[in-house]
C-alpha cells in the first residue's frame, strides 16, 4: 500500500508529535504505526532498516523514520518524513529556552514532562519486549542481545565495536548458501546525492564563516563534526560534548549543561535536539534572542542535514544487501545486538526517572551505574504504577496516555 502525502503527513505528524522517551520508545512508535495499525511496512523490512539506522551516525530513530518515509514515497516521503519526527520538538525547544532564560528552570513544564516519562518507562518496557518477540528467534540472536547488553551496560563498551562484532558474528557463523536472485538497486545514484546534500549541508556553514558572526561559524562547525562521530545515537556523546561546550568553549556552565540536558529528555523528538538547546541559550547569552534563534537555526541544520546524506545515499542499497546470505546474517546479528543496546537505554532511562542519584560501581573493567536508594522519586514511582494502569485501561492508546500522564503530573505540581 502506496500512502498518499497527506496521509503520510497525518501519520508522521502525530509519530513527531508522540515521540517521548528516546529512541527505544520512538522505534516502538513507528513499528505500531507503520507495520501494526497500516500495512505500510513489512516486519522484515523494518527490522532490516533498524539495523541500517543503527549503523549510521546520527539519531537512529530519526533516520529510521526519514528511511520509512524514503521507501514509501522517495526522497519527499522521506524529508516529509525526516522533518516531522524533527520539527515538533524543536518548537517545544524553542519555546522551553525562551521560557529558561526568562525564569529559569521551568518547574511546571518539569512536572508535567515527569508524568510523561513515568509513561514511556511503561511504553519502552512493552516495546522492548514486542521487539524482543519479533528479532530474537533464534538462541543466537539471544546470546547476542545478551552480550550486547553486557558490553554496554557493565563494560562500557564504545558502541561501534558492539555493533561491528555482531556484525562479524553473524557474517562469519551463517552456513554457507547461494546468494537469493539479484535485487535491482532502486533510484541508487551516490555521487549525484553525495554531491548535492553535502553541498547542502556545508556551503551555508562556509557563508557563516566567511561572513557571519563568529559564534555562529563556532556553532555550525561544532555540531557539523558530532553529527559525524554520533554513532549510538545521543547518548554515545553526552559526554564529549558536555565537556567541550563547558569545558573547552565557555559557552554555557555545568548547571545549565545539565538543565539542557533534562529538558531535551522530556521533549518530542530526538535527544540530540540538545545541541539546539545549548546553542539557543548560548546565542541568548551573548546576543538576546535573535542571535539565540540564529544560533538554534544553524545547530539544527549542522545536525539533521547530514541524516537525509546518510539514508538518501545508503537506502537504495538496503534490498541489494539483504538479497546476499551472509550480508543478510550480518544485518540480523546486529538486529539483536541493537536490542541489547536499546534494554541498556531503557534501564538508564528508568533508572533517571526513578532515582535523582545513579553512580557508577566500578570493579576492574566492570562500571556499573547503580541508584540511590535514598533518592527514589516516589512521585515519579507513583505516576509509573498510574501509567501501567491507563495503559491497560485505554487499551494502550499512547496519546490518550500521554495526556493523561501530562495532567497528573501537572496536577501533582499544583498540589
Amino acid at each position: 500500500m502506496t500512502p498518499s502525502y497527506l496521509e503520510m503527513t497525518q501519520i508522521f505528524g502525530r509519530i513527531g508529535l508522540m515521540s517521548f522517551g528516546g529512541p527505544a520508545a520512538q522505534i516502538a512508535l513507528m513499528h505500531r504505526e507503520l507495520v501494526e495499525e497500516r500495512p505500510w511496512l513489512d516486519e522484515d523490512t523494518f527490522l532490516r532498516a533498524l539495523s541500517l539506522c543503527m549503523l549510521l551516525p546520527g539519531p537512529e530513530a530519526m533516520q529510521l523514520a526519514t528511511y520509512a518515509g524514503w521507501r514509501l514515497r522517495g526522497t519527499i516521503g522521506g524529508l516529509i518524513a525526516g522533518l516531522l519526527f524533527v520539527v515538533p520538538g524543536a518548537v517545544v525547544i524553542a519555546a522551553l529556552v525562551g521560557l529558561y532564560a526568562a525564569f529559569g528552570e521551568p518547574s511546571l513544564v518539569q512536572s508535567v514532562f515527569l508524568g510523561i516519562k513515568a509513561a514511556v518507562i511503561v511504553i519502552v518496557l512493552q516495546a522492548l519486549k514486542g521487539l524482543s518477540k519479533r528479532a530474537l528467534t533464534s538462541r543466537q540472536a539471544w546470546v547476542i542481545a545478551g552480550l550486547g547488553f553486557l558490553a554496554i551496560f557493565a563494560f562500557d563498551l564504545p558502541f561501534p565495536i558492539i555493533i561491528g562484532g555482531a556484525a562479524l558474528w553473524g557474517y562469519f557463523t551463517v552456513p554457507s548458501a547461494p546468494p537469493r536472485p539479484a535485487v535491482s538497486i532502486r533510484n541508487g545514484h551516490p555521487i549525484r546525492t553525495a554531491m548535492f546534500w553535502l553541498s547542502l549541508w556545508l556551503l551555508p556553514l562556509v557563508a557563516i564563516t566567511v561572513s557571519g558572526p563568529v559564534l555562529l561559524a563556532d556553532i555550525g562547525w561544532f555540531f557539523a563534526q558530532l553529527a559525524v562521530v554520533t554513532f549510538g545515537g545521543a547518548y554515545a556523546v553526552l559526554a564529549y560534548m558536555t565537556q567541550t561546550v563547558v569545558d573547552q568553549f565557555h559557552w554555557i556552565s555545568t548547571a545549565q549543561m545539565i538543565d539542557a540536558l533534562g529538558l531535551a529528555e522530556t521533549t518530542p523528538g530526538p535527544l540530540i535536539l540538545v545541541t539546539q538547546f545549548v546553542a539557543m541559550l548560548t546565542g541568548q547569552l551573548n546576543g538576546g534572542p535573535q542571535l539565540a534563534l540564529a544560533a538554534g537555526a544553524v545547530a539544527l541544520w549542522a545536525t539533521f542535514v547530514p541524516c537525509f546524506l546518510w539514508i538518501f545515499l545508503a537506502a537504495p542499497y538496503l534490498d541489494h544487501i539483504a538479497a546476499r546470505p551472509r550480508l543478510a546474517a550480518a544485518l540480523r546479528a546486529i538486529t539483536s545486538a541493537v536490542v541489547g543496546v536499546i534494554l541498556n537505554l531503557s534501564v538508564w532511562f528508568a533508572l533517571h526517572v526513578l532515582f535523582d542519584q545513579v553512580s557508577p560501581w566500578n570493579a576492574g573493567p566492570i562500571s556499573i551505574p547503580l541508584p540511590n536508594w535514598e533518592s527514589l522519586n516516589l512521585l515519579a514511582l507513583l505516576l509509573s504504577f498510574l501509567a501501567v494502569m491507563l495503559m491497560v485501561l485505554t487499551k494502550h492508546r499512547l496519546a490518550l496516555v500521554l495526556g493523561l500522564m501530562a495532567g497528573a503530573g501537572a496536577l501533582a505540581h499544583l498540589l
